[in-house]
């Protein structure tokens, strides 16, 4: 009877002190940073697949610039072949690997963009229009998913990092997870140079 009794109340005290350490809130956060890794998988997936039809579209185009579409084509591949598991979101090597691609991909696209103002007839079709519109959509959903996967992460890292929870995630193994970087971090830091000089 004792035997049972001390039993009950020594799980009553575990689900308490587990309940007081932050644990529920680990397990919260966590799912929560998946739930917005894979929105961002899902956006760069929607990019991926507007791809095929956007340099199909071009090809019609017969002088356009073969290098450009070659480009854009290897980044593609470059950024679909990267296996992303859930692992990934605490592998910053693995993240960053990913993070290159898709930099790679949105670039090639950008130059494929600005390459195509220099030619009228293809500005004129109505199908490169309405993908270029998908894209740009695209560009801006992916900005969003990115958006709210920094906040999740932030979240569980914030969770992460505070006493008394840093306990918790000792004892259970909780890592802090890596978030998006810029890829040109350094870069972007400069102020852009402006010059007003005639050619």
């Amino acid at each position: 009877m004792y035997s049972r009794f001390f039993k009950a109340l020594w799980i009553a005290v575990l689900a308490l002190l587990l309940a007081g350490c932050g644990y529920n809130d680990f397990q919260r956060l966590d799912e929560q940073t998946k739930s917005a890794w894979s929105e961002v998988l899902n956006q760069y997936q929607r990019r991926a697949d507007l791809v095929p039809n956007l340099v199909a579209t071009v090809k019609g185009e017969a002088a356009f610039e073969q290098d450009t579409l070659t480009r854009v084509i290897e980044a593609r591949a470059r950024a679909t072949s990267m296996q992303v598991t859930p692992e990934t979101l605490n592998d910053p090597a693995a993240m960053q690997k990913f993070q290159e691609a898709q930099a790679g991909l949105g670039s090639a696209l950008s130059r494929l963009l600005v390459v195509s103002e220099n030619y009228p007839t293809l500005k004129a079709n109505q199908g490169f229009q309405d993908l270029r519109i998908q894209l740009e959509g695209t560009e801006n959903r992916i900005t969003v998913a990115r958006n709210r996967y920094i906040q999740s992460v932030q979240q569980y890292n914030v969770l992460t990092r505070s006493f008394p929870n840093n306990l918790t995630a000792m004892v259970f193994g909780y890592q802090v997870k890596p978030n998006l970087t810029v890829q040109n971090e350094a870069q972007i830091s400069l102020p852009p140079s402006v010059s007003f000089e005639k050619k």
